[in-house]
């Protein structure tokens, strides 16, 4: 019966040898094939069509679409092994079963299926970051409740699978209109010896495609849009899953580990910091200042997605923060701060350890990361109460397990009863609730006669950018980032008036920064530009100086210049400096990705990454413009001795706080060395020119 269907399909007897090899019973394997290709094709060309203004149309163009084509066949290989293993062993009367015709069009509607659905995936994430599947998705796997809600929220997700199982039900129709298919079944009673002989060499071939095609292999490209076009979004996805923690020393450039670590102590001691073990492998040095220290309580608000552009009135999103504005003109402001990455967990590692990040995974979600040297761990020493408030659940991104686990109190969605929520989406409470809570804790450490350090991780500022109506004067969702961003302001701004009649609120320094800005994507391999945040601090008792800082600088600069503004004397293992007390040529910034690490100072920026490659540009800040140049070997030893201490200091179990003990003995040590080598504070840097006192 099923050869006599396929005898009145539209493939006769005379058909091409090759048409009549596409008829037997492993054929199937290469009509997936072809619609694999094919589907990645045509998401590169709507890829291509949506970045038209970004791509740079010239010969690299081709070339990407060359190494695309390679790297969908390394992902073709993989996802076709499944179909291989079941051609070779269900039984060779198989496909003439009806209930075998029936798994034929389950497994081909379902890989259809698959198939536009990765599609409107790879659209979705590129809209949002402007790269195909890389690190960030492997995360959101991980983190799939978060995600799966935020899409439900964001976007019409009904309608859009409704639509892909239509249209997958459609080219499933006409895939079997053609006749192949009854082909297959017609011709499925193979002898298990050749079923199993052909089964074991495509298994082979397919494992072996899979295994030495490498993404390592993608040059590197002058428009990183280009690159990005040159990948195939599974195999990225699979690739960054493998790469989750690199080991710096063996996929970067490195130096003698004793070159890298005299390099890096005479990075660190210029701002006029003392080396505690200038022969030991460790970066312990000591602040010593005169004058009283300033025990102020310290509110950190770190908003989230909050891009510099965005306090810029002169840019596409003029006028939507003016509290915000406002509030520059009455604090210390840093024009060139950036952040060290693209994801929240790099901005709370930079700004809380003070450390280049490491390659992979922050620090925050990695292994062992716990009892470390952070900003919170001074702060106790000094007899400071601290805490993490987050408006949302702090498991994500492993959160409350790092804070919790480094001295900080957590506070997050599931600390406060459901009363305390008055508005939330997929990732949390609105920044009011938030704010509101922040009000009531400091309260209680106030009620105690104790400071405070709060670490405080907004949310609203992220999609799907739903907030309280009424607020502001645009609508919730529909409006989208700049409802995030006019809210966010907003929350700010209330929050500042409600605690302005607190008893605590003179007391207190108000520091506004961004995690990472709201989008990295870019031409180039680290859009510098997009890694420019904002740093405000806010002292409404005076205490402070207030104006502009222009040198150079990023998060893991933060917290030694807080410090500094408090006057404190203390033993630190940061890797950033106190800003005001270097000179406007030694600020620098760090700024990376989980593969891919920076670091510029005078316009040398400097991208280390895996494969032992090196990339050198120069930058200009007032152009904000990148051209390539050759690698300066000064600038490349700097580079590499930055990311290489923190990687070798984590990976030694060296990043550790001190003990009580440790603390005063380094104190006594410091005290000990500034008498007899009068070098600590003999000169003191005067502020910037740009910075008036309040």
């Amino acid at each position: 019966m099923i050869e006599e269907k396929f005898k009145m399909s539209q493939i006769n007897k005379n058909t091409l040898p090759f048409i009549e090899h596409l008829k037997k019973r492993h054929s199937g394997i290469i009509l997936f094939l072809a619609l694999f290709l094919g589907f990645a094709f045509i998401t590169r060309i709507v890829l291509m069509i949506k970045s038209a203004h970004d791509i740079s149309w010239d010969t690299s163009l081709i070339a990407a679409f060359f190494w695309g084509f390679l790297y969908d066949i390394g992902a073709a290989s993989w996802f076709i092994i499944p179909l291989i293993i079941l051609q070779t062993v269900l039984p060779k009367h198989f496909f003439e079963r009806p209930w075998g015709r029936l798994a034929m069009h389950a497994v081909l509607f379902t890989f259809l299926y698959l198939m536009f659905y990765g599609m409107v995936s790879e659209w979705l994430f590129w809209d949002e970051f402007g790269v195909r599947f890389n690190f960030i998705a492997v995360d959101y796997l991980v983190y799939t409740n978060e995600v799966v809600k935020n899409i439900f929220e964001s976007y019409p997700v009904v309608l859009l699978l409704s639509g892909i199982a239509l249209i997958s039900l459609m080219l499933n129709i006409i895939i079997w209109r053609t006749g192949f298919p009854a082909a297959w079944a017609a011709n499925s009673a193979a002898p298990a010896a050749n079923r199993y002989k052909f089964g074991v060499s495509a298994l082979t071939g397919a494992v072996a495609v899979g295994l030495i095609i490498n993404l390592n292999w993608l040059p590197d490209f002058a428009n990183n849009y280009n690159r990005e076009l040159g990948k195939n979004g599974l195999w990225s996805l699979f690739a960054a899953f493998r790469n989750n923690e690199l080991d710096f020393n063996q996929f970067f450039s490195t130096l003698p580990t004793h070159k890298a670590f005299q390099f890096i102590r005479g990075e660190l001691v210029e701002d006029k910091s003392v080396l505690l073990k200038p022969q030991e492998k460790d970066t312990l040095r000591l602040y010593s200042k005169e004058g009283p220290e300033l025990k102020l309580n310290v509110i950190q608000i770190t908003v989230e997605s909050l891009s510099a552009e965005f306090l810029n009135n002169k840019s596409r999103y003029a006028n939507l923060t003016p509290n915000l504005s406002a509030l520059e003109e009455k604090s210390l402001v840093f024009d060139n701060f950036y952040a060290t990455g693209n994801r929240t967990d790099r901005g709370m590692e930079a700004l809380t350890l003070s450390l280049p990040p490491t390659p992979g995974r922050s620090l925050v979600k990695r292994s062992r990361n716990e009892g470390l040297f952070t900003l919170g761990s001074i702060f106790r020493w000094k007899g400071y109460e601290t805490a993490f408030l987050y408006s949302g659940y702090g498991y994500f991104d492993n959160m409350n397990y790092f804070f919790g686990n480094n001295g900080y109190k957590i506070i997050d969605r599931n600390a406060v009863s459901k009363d305390d929520i008055t508005f939330a989406n997929v990732w949390g409470a609105c920044d009011e609730d938030l704010y509101r809570w922040t009000m009531r804790e400091a309260d209680a450490v106030y009620a105690k006669g104790k400071p405070f350090h709060f670490f405080v991780m907004t949310t609203s500022n992220h999609r799907p950018f739903t907030f309280p109506e009424g607020r502001i004067d645009l609508p919730s969702k529909t409006s989208k980032r700049r409802g995030g961003i006019k809210y966010s302001d907003y929350a700010v701004g209330k929050f500042l008036s409600d605690a302005s009649s607190k008893p605590w609120f003179k007391n207190t320094v108000f520091v506004v920064v961004a995690d990472h800005c709201a989008g990295s994507a870019g031409r180039a391999e680290l859009p510098v530009k997009n890694y420019h945040i904002p740093l405000i601090i806010y002292a409404p008792g005076g205490q402070l100086p207030v104006g502009h800082i222009k040198t150079l600088a990023s998060q893991i600069d933060y917290a030694p210049t807080l410090l500094g503004l408090l006057n404190w004397s203390y033993p630190s293992r940061f890797f950033g400096h106190d800003v005001r007390m270097i000179s406007p040529d030694e600020g620098h910034a760090i700024i990376g990705n989980y593969q891919k690490l920076g670091h510029i100072e005078e316009g040398d920026f400097i991208i280390l990454k895996t494969g032992r490659r090196n990339l050198a540009y120069h930058y200009d800040f007032a152009k904000r413009t990148m051209i390539n140049t050759t690698v300066d070997d000064e600038a490349l030893t700097e580079t590499i001795s930055y990311y290489q201490i923190a990687s070798y200091l984590y990976k030694h179990g060296l990043y550790n706080a001190l003990t009580a003990d440790e603390f005063a003995g380094c104190m006594k040590q410091g005290q000990t060395m500034a008498a007899k080598t009068r070098l600590l504070n003999k000169v003191r840097s005067p502020y910037p020119v740009n910075v008036r006192s309040s």
